[in-house]
């Protein structure tokens, strides 16, 4: 899936979603069409991550569709 948008992004693989009420982390590699990382990037809620363990330390949750172990 190609990626019209690169936000804060610098070639990591980890986009986390800073919006209060969908704190997410997304794996670029693995994106789903559900994912709405174009979304995200817009509105300026995205926050780069080299290693999901960076994220998850940060108190994202892995998103459903494109990181399917999460804990919620």
């Amino acid at each position: 899936m190609s990626r019209r948008y690169t936000g804060n992004m610098n070639g990591e693989r980890y986009l986390a979603n800073t919006d209060s009420n969908n704190k997410e982390v997304h794996d670029l590699d693995n994106e789903s069409k559900n994912c709405q990382i174009d979304e995200v990037i817009k509105a300026g809620h995205d926050k780069p991550y080299e290693y999901l363990f960076e994220a998850r330390a940060d108190g994202y949750d892995d998103c459903d569709w494109c990181l399917p172990n999460s804990r919620r």
